[in-house]
C-alpha cells in the first residue's frame, strides 16, 4: 500500500514539476498555426486580396499582341498584293492592339471599393476565427489545470486515509477498537485509490483535448505551465454589460467584419447600377504582314514585237514584248511597308440584355439587406453573449465565496472528527461522512474557482484584451 501511495506522489510530482511546460500563450500561438480551418479562412483571404488587387489593374488600358502564320490554297486574293492568286500562298500576320475604358457608369470604381472591402472582411474572418480558437485552447487548457489540481486533493485524500489506515491497524492491534474498523478504513482508502485513478484519467482526457485542439501529434513529452491563479474577493466585476457590449463592439472583429460585408454590399449596388450606363471605350491598334506573292519590280526586258493593228493601207502595226524583272519582296521590307495604323472610339449603349443588369440589381439590393440583417445578427449574438459570460461570472464568484467558506467549515469539521475518530468517539462511517464532504468542498472550490477565471477570460475577450495569465 505504501509503494502504490509512493508512486502517485512520485506521479504527481512528475506532473507539477515540469519546468518546461508550454504556457497559454505558445499553446495559443501553436494551434493558430497549425489549425487547418484557420489556414483555409487565411487562403480565402489573399484570394480576395489578389481579386482587390485585379480589380485595381482592370482600370489600366488592356495591351495585347499576336500574330499569324497562314497557308492558302485555290484561288483567293492576296490581301498584301490585292492579287488573285490560285496557288499555294504563305502570308503572315502581325499586330499589337490597345484599349480603355473612359466612362462606365463608375461601375469600374465601385468595383474596386467592393472588392476592397470584401478583403476586409475576410481578415476580420480569420481574426475572428483565431479569436475563437483562442477561447477554445484557454478553456481547454483551464480544464487541464482544474483537472492536475483535482488530482492533488485526490492524492492528498488516499494519502490521509492511507495515514490512518496505519494508526487504525495499531489501535486494533493493541485492542483499542474492533476489527471491523479497519476493514471500513480499507474499503474507503479502495474507493480513493479508484478516485484517484479517475482523477488521473480526468488529466489524460483534459490534457488530449487540448493537444487535439492545438493540432499537436508529434511532441510526446508535452506538458503546461501552472500559474498561480489568486481570485480577488472585491467588488463583483466593476465595468457592466452594457460597458462591456460596446467595447465589444468595437473590437470584435465579427461586427467589423460585417460592417465591412455592408459597405462591399453597397458598392456592389453601385456597380450593378453603373453598368445601365453607356460605356466609352477608346481603342487603337498596329498592325503589319507579309504575303509570298510579293515582289519587288526591277525593271523591264524586251523581248521581241508583236502585231497589234492593221493600218488603213493594210500595213501591220508591230508593239514591242516586255517582261518585268522581279524578286520576290524580303521580309523585313514587307513587314515596314506593309505598317497600319488605327485609332477609335466605341460606344455601347445597354438597351436589353436579357433582364441581365436590372437582376444584378435586384440581386445586389437584396445582398445589402441581408447584409445588414448579418450584422444586426451579430450584434444580437454579441449582447446575448455578453450577458450570459457576465451573469455567470457573477454566479461563479459567488459560488468561490459560498465554497471557500464550506471548506473551511469542511476542513475543521474534519480535523474535529479525525480527533474524535482517533478517541474511538464516532464510527468510521461517521469519520469517512466527514472526509468526503471536504473532499467534495474542495472539489466544488476548485471547480468554481476555475470556472470563474474562464468567465473572466471570456469577458476580456469581448472587450478585446489578449488571453493570458
Amino acid at each position: 500500500m505504501k509503494n502504490l501511495l509512493l508512486v502517485f506522489s512520485l506521479f504527481f510530482a512528475l506532473i507539477s514539476s515540469s519546468q518546461t511546460g508550454w504556457d497559454l500563450q505558445q499553446c495559443i500561438a501553436y494551434a493558430e498555426k497549425h489549425n487547418i480551418s484557420l489556414k483555409q479562412a487565411a487562403i480565402n483571404s489573399e484570394i480576395t486580396k489578389n481579386n482587390s488587387i485585379q480589380s485595381k489593374a482592370s482600370i489600366l488600358p488592356s495591351l495585347n499582341a499576336g500574330a499569324q502564320h497562314n497557308y492558302n490554297f485555290g484561288q483567293t486574293i492576296d490581301r498584301f498584293t490585292n492579287t488573285f492568286a490560285n496557288t499555294e500562298v504563305l502570308s503572315q500576320n502581325f499586330y499589337i492592339a490597345s484599349s480603355v475604358v473612359l466612362w462606365s457608369g463608375l461601375s469600374q470604381y465601385n468595383n474596386i471599393k467592393a472588392n476592397e472591402y470584401n478583403y476586409l472582411s475576410s481578415v476580420e474572418n480569420v481574426k475572428q476565427l483565431q479569436n475563437d480558437l483562442s477561447l477554445n485552447v484557454a478553456n481547454a487548457y483551464i480544464s487541464v489545470i482544474f483537472a492536475e489540481e483535482l488530482l492533488k486533493i485526490s492524492e492528498n485524500q488516499t494519502k490521509v486515509t492511507q495515514e490512518q489506515l496505519e494508526r487504525t491497524q495499531k489501535l486494533v492491534i493493541a485492542g483499542a477498537i474492533a476489527k471491523s474498523i479497519e476493514y471500513d478504513i480499507k474499503a474507503q482508502l479502495a474507493n480513493e485509490q479508484v478516485n484517484f485513478i479517475t482523477a488521473e484519467n480526468n488529466v489524460a482526457i483534459s490534457m488530449l483535448n487540448l493537444r487535439q485542439l492545438m493540432n499537436l501529434d508529434s511532441i510526446t513529452n508535452f506538458s503546461i505551465v501552472r500559474p498561480v491563479l489568486d481570485v480577488t474577493e472585491g467588488p463583483l466585476l466593476a465595468d457592466n454589460i452594457q460597458f462591456i457590449y460596446e467595447s465589444g463592439l468595437k473590437t470584435q472583429p465579427s461586427i467589423k467584419r460585417g460592417e465591412y460585408s455592408i459597405l462591399s454590399a453597397e458598392r456592389s449596388l453601385a456597380a450593378s447600377k453603373g453598368r445601365l450606363s453607356p460605356t466609352l471605350t477608346f481603342n487603337a491598334s498596329m498592325g503589319t504582314g507579309t504575303s509570298g506573292l510579293a515582289k519587288d519590280i526591277l525593271g523591264v526586258t524586251y523581248t521581241g514585237y508583236q502585231v497589234s493593228g492593221i493600218t488603213n493601207k493594210g500595213d501591220s502595226v508591230y508593239t514591242p514584248v516586255t517582261q518585268l524583272i522581279t524578286r520576290k519582296t524580303s521580309f523585313n521590307d514587307q513587314f515596314k511597308n506593309n505598317v497600319n495604323k488605327s485609332l477609335g472610339f466605341t460606344l455601347n449603349i445597354p438597351l436589353f440584355n436579357g433582364l441581365q443588369n436590372h437582376t444584378a440589381i435586384k440581386n445586389a439590393k437584396l445582398n445589402a439587406l441581408n447584409a445588414r440583417f448579418t450584422l444586426d445578427l451579430a450584434k444580437q449574438n454579441l449582447y446575448k453573449t455578453v450577458s450570459q459570460a457576465y451573469v455567470s461570472a457573477k454566479a461563479a464568484l459567488n459560488k468561490y465565496v459560498a465554497s471557500k467558506a464550506s471548506v473551511e467549515a469542511a476542513n475543521e469539521s474534519f480535523k474535529y472528527a479525525q480527533q474524535k475518530f482517533d478517541a474511538g468517539v464516532i464510527s468510521a462511517f461517521d469519520f469517512t461522512a466527514s472526509k468526503n464532504r471536504l473532499f467534495a468542498a474542495e472539489s466544488n472550490l476548485l471547480q468554481a474557482k476555475y470556472d470563474y477565471v474562464f468567465k473572466l477570460k471570456v469577458l476580456d475577450y469581448y472587450q478585446g484584451k489578449p488571453l493570458g495569465f
